[in-house]
């Protein structure tokens, strides 16, 4: 398949494309993560194939960005050969905002001046901490390139396009080769959803069969490279669990007439946070334990009386459990804990009363766990469709707001007033999209012919390009791969809905959505998303196009 090592040399193509795109700025949610899929078009254009081939190319509506005033597009290369069997390559072009460049803010995305300035303020500082250290050296050997986005991962862009132009090439082509470059991966994966649910109509009115797909996102090494050069099969999954706890207030004076929201949230916590018993697992590997993301009473203004409300969302990795197991862990961990704050408090009213020759106080409410479903319900009971168009007004109201946990705090507590419910109770759901955990599944025909034709592959790279190229498990940033090839299952969707506020935030793919197995090879590199993010450009720019299409050869052929 590949052509002999003097015809095929992707290193300067490769790089061309990853520069011009490093260049155009196209941070999540601006004008720039529209109107980049421009520049993407124009270079597919510049290959004569789609010269030729045209209605190839296809552009396809995500989602509003700017404020609404742009529309983010996902663009659809395919490259025609003999038969219906298709390889499928993915990307994203969004970038994370520049704000952490500080001083350098206006450099963030010229790779070259980008890279002197960072030399310079390197090396004119003493006591480097050892990663600042590292990353003087890289940059000073002229093998690691920095510039936002370029690692994560336009980097892998620019690898699967130049290898799309080299397969175009090939007169005796077998197979087919789609590329899917998409916006949004950084903040919801809109992008990859709404092409995942376009799909079926364009790939069945193309006559293609999708066998494998491949996902370029970036990895991270901090060593020599041994673990970056990786096949990932599978990648964690993600979810954001969160309680809104509900005490009963009360004047400090007389803190047992009543219990704190915080006496319950700190049972809550102690009982969650980092607590390695919680840790998933699948295919032989474990998932870093849960954590909180976000902590606090909700409450504007200085008084003397107990918090009624404290708000908590956790991150939950996932590789083993599907969500609607672990969203009942997670109830009734919120559940025992809480009620161990009761207990706990119940002992220290009574041994207060005690001591002061008081009658033992009035026991508290046993306390209420409710869902979202369950929270609308008792809204509309309490104040009838009126109450819930004030619920929706306030989703309308905080729509424009990109923080998924602000945005579900604020609705949660809007229902919790029209509800009047009154603590102790404490509100479980979903602050966040779900990313479900996936995996390739060698007891599956296609996946293990899939992972059969990458093995192949890697061998006869290793030996051409004298490196070595490890499999892994698990990729362990939250990523588009979740969606690629991949539809959410029917019994976790009925969870997710009924847990998530935030109606966009639950994912809802088509019924005839595709499937097949997904890998993830991309670049490496080091601290992607910090000042310092730079990429390991021999081999993004070399071996990868090249093992594409290897794996290609082997796939199709």
């Amino acid at each position: 398949m590949t052509m002999p090592e003097d015809r095929w040399a992707p290193y300067a193509r490769t790089a061309e494309i990853a520069d011009r795109l490093t260049r155009f700025v196209s941070v999540t949610g601006s004008a720039g993560e529209a109107d980049i899929t421009g520049l993407i078009v124009d270079i597919l254009r510049e290959i004569p194939y789609f010269q030729d081939n045209p209605d190839n190319i296809a552009v396809i509506d995500s989602h509003p960005v700017a404020g609404g005033s742009r529309m983010a597009k996902s663009v659809v290369a395919l490259v025609r050969g003999r038969g219906r069997k298709t390889l499928a390559m993915a990307g994203h072009f969004d970038v994370v905002s520049i704000e952490n460049y500080h001083d350098l803010k206006h450099l963030a995305f010229e790779p070259d001046a980008l890279c002197e300035a960072l030399i310079a303020d390197l090396s004119g500082r003493e006591n480097l901490s050892d990663p600042e250290a590292l990353a003087l050296r890289d940059f000073q050997t002229g093998d690691f390139i920095p510039g936002r986005g370029l690692l994560d991962m336009k980097s892998g862009d620019a690898a699967g396009i130049a290898f799309l132009e080299h397969f175009s090439q090939q007169p005796d082509r077998q197979g087919n080769v789609v590329l899917f470059l998409t916006p949004d991966e950084e903040r919801n994966s809109c992008g990859m959803r709404s092409l995942r649910n376009a799909l079926p109509d364009l790939i069945t009115r193309r006559g293609l069969d999708i066998v494998g797909g491949v996902n370029l996102d970036a990895s991270s090494d901090t060593g020599n490279g041994e673990i970056g050069r990786a096949i990932f099969h599978g990648s964690v999954g993600k979810l954001l669990p969160f309680a809104l706890v509900a005490g009963l207030p009360t004047h400090v004076g007389y803190p047992f007439d009543g219990i704190s929201a915080h006496a319950i949230a700190s049972e809550i916590m102690q009982a969650i946070e980092a607590n390695s018993g919680l840790c998933d697992r699948g295919m032989r590997e474990t998932a870093p334990p849960p954590v909180c993301l976000e902590a606090r009473d909700v409450r504007d203004i200085y008084e003397v009386t107990t918090p009624e409300h404290v708000w908590m969302a956790f991150n939950w990795l996932v590789m083993g459990k599907s969500c609607a197991e672990l969203m009942g862990d997670f109830t009734n961990i919120v559940e025992d804990a809480g009620n161990r704050a009761l207990e706990r408090f119940t002992c220290n009213a009574a041994r207060y009363a005690k001591a002061n020759g008081q009658a033992a106080p009035v026991a508290l409410p046993p306390l209420r766990m409710v869902t979202v479903a369950q929270l609308r319900d008792m809204a509309f009971a309490s104040g009838g469709s009126y109450a819930l168009d004030r619920i929706d007004a306030v989703a309308i109201e905080t729509a424009q707001d990109n923080n998924p946990l602000n945005r579900t705090r604020i609705l949660v507590r809007a229902m919790l007033a029209e509800a009047h419910l009154r603590g102790p109770a404490v509100v479980t759901g979903m602050a966040g999209l779900h990313y479900p955990a996936v995996h390739v599944d060698t007891a599956e025909d296609m996946d293990r012919e899939f992972l059969d034709a990458i093995g192949r592959a890697r061998t006869t790279i290793e030996g051409r390009h004298e490196t070595q190229i490890c499999d892994r498990g698990y990729f362990m940033g939250i990523s588009d791969m979740s969606f690629f090839g991949h539809a959410t299952d029917a019994g976790d969707a009925e969870v997710i809905a009924a847990s998530t506020p935030i109606a966009e935030l639950v994912d809802r793919p088509v019924d005839n959505a595709l499937t097949y197995p997904v890998v993830n090879i991309g670049p490496w590199g080091r601290e992607y998303h910090q000042r310092h993010e730079r990429l390991y450009a021999p081999y993004a720019y070399h071996v990868l196009p090249d093992f594409l299409a290897e794996i290609a050869g082997e796939l199709l052929g």
